[in-house]
């Protein structure tokens, strides 16, 4: 940990002794890293079989609801099966991208040793080429979550989302054109993964953008030829209404995987940090980083599967090379950390975390701004007196508005 102030940052953490990454002792923040890294270890040492009939099975519910939904869709000239079909495909989609693809891209189930399902061999149902998104995603955005700077996650560089990031005109318009972003979000992030700003400084090679380009040229191509061309044909005189139908299942999915995406990230209760923040930091430095840099969103069991489980943001920052399906066993042990160390753990309702974003985005479209509140350190819910069978109260976290 660097003690220096940001001087450049006039409302910089280094300034305030209240911060996550002020409170705990060097010492501290060591032994927090050791004991999540425990909680890390003891999972991978358990892994098994019910773990591996888990991931397995999902594969086979996702593709055997994805045919079936084509099926139905090649009869889309009849409206119930126009209906069934589109929403089984979005269904199926949103499965294949959050739960499947994202976090077999991780490296989640490489222990498996089965080259069906791992991330060297995945092809995910999305524009963005396997190998460029693990680059950017598993590779950057990870290491660096939510340093300015260096995460360019932290708005996609088209959306200010916090309020020390230079203010620009554009920014201006980013209210609208985040709504679109959300409908065509596949094609938005393979756009972002090609780095066109590195280009322009020079710390990529045009030839090597070119050779990207042609990347998601025929990872894209392959996707419309797909969705747009042959299953609407297969629809015989139905053809428009499977274009329309599947049309809409990516918009679904993309609307929903960028809310999800949003949630975790960009509330105010996440923390973003400066690149000195960030300099030089130990294991600990990082585990505490991903902690208070993400937040998670409530909610039941199908929620979680239909996010990806990354519902428990938190959690996946912690451990990225964790089966996701293990989240919600680790989370209340996470609790507990937090709990012993004073440091929040950043959770809330859907509705809450999502509608913290918009308003967020449409106040930093403006000249200013500044740093909401945060959580206060996460205190365990007291247990009823007539609680029994280990029941008892959601934890009240403090609001972040």
């Amino acid at each position: 940990m660097n003690p220096t102030p940001v001087a450049a940052d006039k409302q910089g953490t280094m300034e305030d002794p209240n911060h996550p990454l002020n409170r705990l002792t060097p010492e501290q923040v060591e032994e927090l890293g050791r004991e999540l890294q425990a909680i890390h270890d003891e999972v991978f040492a358990e892994l098994g079989a019910t773990d591996a009939a888990y991931i397995r099975r999902l594969v086979k519910v996702h593709r055997r609801l994805a045919a079936l939904s084509r099926i139905a869709l090649m009869n889309s000239r009849f409206t119930p099966m126009l209906v069934a079909g589109t929403a089984g495909l979005s269904v199926a989609k949103i499965l294949e991208n959050m739960e499947l693809g994202h976090n077999i891209l991780h490296g989640q189930w490489d222990w498996m040793n089965d080259p069906k399902i791992h991330s060297s061999t995945w092809d995910w149902d999305n524009v963005t080429p396997s190998s460029a998104w693990k680059h950017s995603h598993n590779f950057v955005h990870h290491t660096y979550t939510n340093v300015l700077g260096k995460d360019r996650d932290v708005g996609y560089d088209t959306i200010r989302i916090d309020h020390r990031q230079r203010w620009k005109p554009a920014y201006l318009a980013q209210p609208a054109y985040n709504v679109l972003l959300a409908m065509f979000f596949e094609w938005g992030i393979a756009i972002y993964d090609l780095d066109f700003p590195a280009v322009k400084k020079g710390r990529k090679s045009k030839e090597q953008l070119h050779d990207e380009v042609r990347a998601i040229g025929r990872k894209a191509g392959r996707q419309v030829f797909k969705d747009y061309i042959a299953f609407p044909l297969l629809s015989g005189r139905g053809w428009k209404r499977t274009l329309a139908a599947n049309l809409t299942a990516n918009v679904a999915r993309n609307v929903w995987t960028n809310a999800i995406i949003y949630c975790g990230h960009f509330p105010d209760q996440a923390y973003v940090f400066t690149k000195s923040e960030a300099e030089d930091e130990s294991q600990g430095a990082w585990y505490l980083r991903q902690l208070i840099g993400a937040a998670n969103i409530e909610g039941s069991d199908l929620f979680h599967l239909m996010s990806g489980n990354l519902s428990f943001q938190v959690e996946h920052h912690l451990f990225p090379d964790m089966p996701s399906s293990r989240y919600k066993e680790i989370a209340p042990r996470v609790k507990e950390i937090c709990e012993a160390y004073e440091l929040p753990y950043n959770t809330g309702p859907f509705l809450q975390q999502w509608w913290s974003v918009p308003r967020k985005i449409l106040r930093l479209a403006l000249p200013g701004g500044g740093p909401r509140p945060k959580p206060g350190p996460y205190v365990a819910p007291p247990v009823p007196a007539h609680a029994s069978g280990g029941d008892a109260l959601r934890a009240p976290f403090p609001s972040a508005v």
